[in-house]
Protein backbone atom coordinates (compact mmCIF):
# COMPACT_ATOMS: atom_id res chain seq x y z
CA UNK A 1 0.00 0.00 0.00
CA UNK A 2 1.30 3.45 -0.94
CA UNK A 3 1.89 5.66 2.07
CA UNK A 4 0.41 9.14 1.76
CA UNK A 5 0.95 12.48 3.44
CA UNK A 6 -1.87 14.71 4.63
CA UNK A 7 -1.91 18.03 6.47
CA UNK A 8 -4.44 19.65 8.77
CA UNK A 9 -4.82 23.35 9.55
CA UNK A 10 -7.32 24.88 11.98
CA UNK A 11 -8.08 28.28 13.47
CA UNK A 12 -10.28 29.04 16.46
CA UNK A 13 -12.53 31.72 14.97
CA UNK A 14 -13.97 32.38 11.54
CA UNK A 15 -12.27 35.78 11.49
CA UNK A 16 -8.79 34.28 11.75
CA UNK A 17 -6.73 33.34 8.72
CA UNK A 18 -5.35 29.90 7.94
CA UNK A 19 -2.64 31.40 5.76
CA UNK A 20 0.19 31.22 8.31
CA UNK A 21 -0.34 27.50 8.85
CA UNK A 22 -0.76 26.76 5.15
CA UNK A 23 2.47 28.61 4.29
CA UNK A 24 4.35 26.66 6.97
CA UNK A 25 2.98 23.35 5.68
CA UNK A 26 3.91 24.19 2.07
CA UNK A 27 7.41 25.29 3.10
CA UNK A 28 7.96 22.11 5.14
CA UNK A 29 6.86 19.90 2.24
CA UNK A 30 9.10 21.76 -0.19
CA UNK A 31 12.12 21.54 2.11
CA UNK A 32 11.61 17.81 2.62
CA UNK A 33 10.70 16.93 -0.99
CA UNK A 34 7.19 15.89 -0.02
CA UNK A 35 4.57 15.98 -2.73
CA UNK A 36 1.21 17.13 -1.37
CA UNK A 37 -1.94 18.18 -3.24
CA UNK A 38 -3.08 21.49 -1.74
CA UNK A 39 -6.70 20.84 -2.69
CA UNK A 40 -7.05 17.15 -1.86
CA UNK A 41 -4.51 16.46 0.86
CA UNK A 42 -4.49 19.62 2.98
CA UNK A 43 -7.60 19.75 5.17
CA UNK A 44 -8.72 23.14 6.53
CA UNK A 45 -11.17 23.98 9.30
CA UNK A 46 -12.45 26.86 11.43
CA UNK A 47 -13.94 25.66 14.71
CA UNK A 48 -14.46 27.24 18.13
CA UNK A 49 -16.92 27.55 21.02
CA UNK A 50 -19.07 24.73 22.31
CA UNK A 51 -19.57 23.35 18.79
CA UNK A 52 -16.18 21.74 18.44
CA UNK A 53 -17.17 18.68 16.44
CA UNK A 54 -14.45 19.27 13.85
CA UNK A 55 -16.19 17.48 10.99
CA UNK A 56 -13.26 18.06 8.62
CA UNK A 57 -10.68 16.61 11.01
CA UNK A 58 -12.87 13.60 11.79
CA UNK A 59 -13.43 12.98 8.07
CA UNK A 60 -9.67 13.15 7.50
CA UNK A 61 -8.97 10.69 10.28
CA UNK A 62 -11.78 8.25 9.53
CA UNK A 63 -11.89 8.31 5.73
CA UNK A 64 -8.38 9.17 4.52
CA UNK A 65 -5.61 8.47 7.02
CA UNK A 66 -4.43 4.86 6.96
CA UNK A 67 -1.70 2.96 8.79
CA UNK A 68 1.69 4.23 7.65
CA UNK A 69 0.37 7.58 6.41
CA UNK A 70 1.74 10.87 7.77
CA UNK A 71 -0.21 13.78 9.25
CA UNK A 72 1.44 17.22 9.23
CA UNK A 73 0.34 19.98 11.60
CA UNK A 74 2.02 23.29 12.33
CA UNK A 75 1.53 23.23 16.10
CA UNK A 76 0.71 20.57 18.66
CA UNK A 77 -2.47 22.36 19.78
CA UNK A 78 -4.04 21.86 16.33
CA UNK A 79 -4.96 18.38 17.60
CA UNK A 80 -7.39 19.71 20.20
CA UNK A 81 -8.76 22.62 22.17
CA UNK A 82 -7.35 21.52 25.53
CA UNK A 83 -4.56 19.39 26.97
CA UNK A 84 -6.72 16.30 27.53
CA UNK A 85 -8.05 16.33 23.96
CA UNK A 86 -4.55 16.75 22.49
CA UNK A 87 -3.28 13.81 24.53
CA UNK A 88 -6.20 11.60 23.48
CA UNK A 89 -5.77 12.51 19.80
CA UNK A 90 -2.04 11.78 19.92
CA UNK A 91 -2.68 8.38 21.46
CA UNK A 92 -5.40 7.57 18.93
CA UNK A 93 -3.23 8.50 15.95
CA UNK A 94 -0.39 6.38 17.31
CA UNK A 95 -2.71 3.40 17.80
CA UNK A 96 -3.82 3.76 14.17
CA UNK A 97 -0.20 3.67 13.02
CA UNK A 98 -0.25 7.27 11.77
CA UNK A 99 3.05 9.15 11.66
CA UNK A 100 2.93 12.72 13.03
CA UNK A 101 4.92 15.79 12.03
CA UNK A 102 4.72 18.89 14.25
CA UNK A 103 6.44 21.62 12.26
CA UNK A 104 7.04 23.99 15.20
CA UNK A 105 8.37 21.18 17.45
CA UNK A 106 10.56 18.85 15.33
CA UNK A 107 11.54 16.73 18.35
CA UNK A 108 7.97 15.36 18.34
CA UNK A 109 8.09 14.07 14.75
CA UNK A 110 7.58 10.30 14.61
CA UNK A 111 8.46 9.74 10.94
CA UNK A 112 11.21 7.12 10.57
CA UNK A 113 11.37 6.46 14.31
CA UNK A 114 11.46 3.04 16.01
CA UNK A 115 8.70 1.92 18.35
CA UNK A 116 10.94 2.69 21.33
CA UNK A 117 11.64 6.18 20.00
CA UNK A 118 7.92 6.75 19.42
CA UNK A 119 7.22 5.76 23.02
CA UNK A 120 9.83 8.25 24.20
CA UNK A 121 8.30 10.94 21.97
CA UNK A 122 4.85 10.20 23.42
CA UNK A 123 6.28 10.66 26.91
CA UNK A 124 7.76 14.01 25.82
CA UNK A 125 4.35 15.05 24.47
CA UNK A 126 2.61 14.25 27.74
CA UNK A 127 5.30 15.98 29.80
CA UNK A 128 5.04 19.01 27.51
CA UNK A 129 1.27 19.09 27.92
CA UNK A 130 1.63 18.91 31.71
CA UNK A 131 4.12 21.76 31.60
CA UNK A 132 1.79 23.85 29.42
CA UNK A 133 -1.14 23.19 31.75
CA UNK A 134 0.88 24.19 34.83
CA UNK A 135 2.16 27.29 33.04
CA UNK A 136 -1.42 28.28 32.24
CA UNK A 137 -2.46 27.79 35.88
CA UNK A 138 0.42 30.01 37.04
CA UNK A 139 -0.56 32.65 34.48
CA UNK A 140 -4.16 32.64 35.73
CA UNK A 141 -3.04 33.03 39.34
CA UNK A 142 -0.72 35.91 38.36
CA UNK A 143 -3.51 37.69 36.53
CA UNK A 144 -5.80 37.29 39.52
CA UNK A 145 -3.14 38.72 41.82
CA UNK A 146 -2.46 41.60 39.44
CA UNK A 147 -6.17 42.35 39.24
CA UNK A 148 -6.47 42.55 43.00
CA UNK A 149 -3.33 44.67 43.30
CA UNK A 150 -4.67 47.08 40.68
CA UNK A 151 -7.77 47.85 42.73
CA UNK A 152 -7.92 51.12 44.61
CA UNK A 153 -8.49 51.39 48.34
CA UNK A 154 -11.36 53.56 49.55
CA UNK A 155 -11.43 55.75 52.65
CA UNK A 156 -13.00 52.94 54.64
CA UNK A 157 -10.08 50.66 53.77
CA UNK A 158 -12.06 48.43 51.40
CA UNK A 159 -10.95 47.60 47.89
CA UNK A 160 -12.82 49.26 45.03
CA UNK A 161 -12.66 48.41 41.36
CA UNK A 162 -10.60 50.83 39.27
CA UNK A 163 -13.12 50.42 36.44
CA UNK A 164 -16.43 50.64 38.25
CA UNK A 165 -15.35 52.55 41.36
CA UNK A 166 -17.71 50.28 43.30
CA UNK A 167 -16.76 49.12 46.75
CA UNK A 168 -16.18 45.44 47.16
CA UNK A 169 -17.82 44.58 50.41
CA UNK A 170 -17.90 40.82 50.17
CA UNK A 171 -15.02 38.46 49.32
CA UNK A 172 -14.76 37.37 45.70
CA UNK A 173 -15.81 33.85 44.74
CA UNK A 174 -12.94 31.37 44.74
CA UNK A 175 -12.41 28.84 41.96
CA UNK A 176 -13.16 25.29 43.14
CA UNK A 177 -10.27 22.81 42.95
CA UNK A 178 -11.85 21.01 39.98
CA UNK A 179 -12.65 24.24 38.12
CA UNK A 180 -10.47 23.67 35.03
CA UNK A 181 -11.77 20.14 34.50
CA UNK A 182 -15.43 21.12 34.98
CA UNK A 183 -15.13 24.29 32.91
CA UNK A 184 -13.42 22.45 30.05
CA UNK A 185 -16.10 19.72 29.92
CA UNK A 186 -18.88 22.33 30.00
CA UNK A 187 -17.20 24.50 27.34
CA UNK A 188 -16.66 21.49 25.10
CA UNK A 189 -20.33 20.57 25.39
CA UNK A 190 -19.57 17.31 27.23
CA UNK A 191 -21.77 18.27 30.19
CA UNK A 192 -24.54 20.80 30.79
CA UNK A 193 -24.13 23.93 32.86
CA UNK A 194 -26.35 22.40 35.54
CA UNK A 195 -24.12 19.31 35.73
CA UNK A 196 -20.99 21.48 35.88
CA UNK A 197 -22.46 23.49 38.78
CA UNK A 198 -23.33 20.26 40.57
CA UNK A 199 -19.83 18.81 40.11
CA UNK A 200 -18.17 21.98 41.38
CA UNK A 201 -20.67 22.75 44.15
CA UNK A 202 -21.55 26.17 42.74
CA UNK A 203 -24.78 28.11 42.49
CA UNK A 204 -25.85 29.44 39.10
CA UNK A 205 -24.79 33.06 39.72
CA UNK A 206 -21.45 32.01 41.19
CA UNK A 207 -20.75 29.65 38.28
CA UNK A 208 -21.41 32.23 35.57
CA UNK A 209 -19.54 34.95 37.47
CA UNK A 210 -16.50 32.67 37.58
CA UNK A 211 -16.91 31.84 33.88
CA UNK A 212 -16.97 35.54 33.05
CA UNK A 213 -13.91 36.26 35.21
CA UNK A 214 -11.99 33.22 33.89
CA UNK A 215 -12.63 33.99 30.21
CA UNK A 216 -11.81 37.67 30.72
CA UNK A 217 -8.46 36.75 32.28
CA UNK A 218 -7.65 34.37 29.45
CA UNK A 219 -8.32 36.83 26.68
CA UNK A 220 -5.24 38.82 27.57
Amino acid sequence: MVKKTYAYARVSTRDQSLERQLEAISAYCKENNISIDKEREIFKEKKSGKNFNREVYIALKENFLREGDTLIIKELDRLGRDMLMIKEEWQDLQKRGIEIVVIDTPILNTVGKTDLEKTLIANIVFELLSYMAEKERIKIRQRQAEGIAAMKVGENGKKISSKTENYIGRPSIEYPVNWEEGYSKWKNGEITGVKAMELMGLKRNSFYNLVKRFEKLNRG
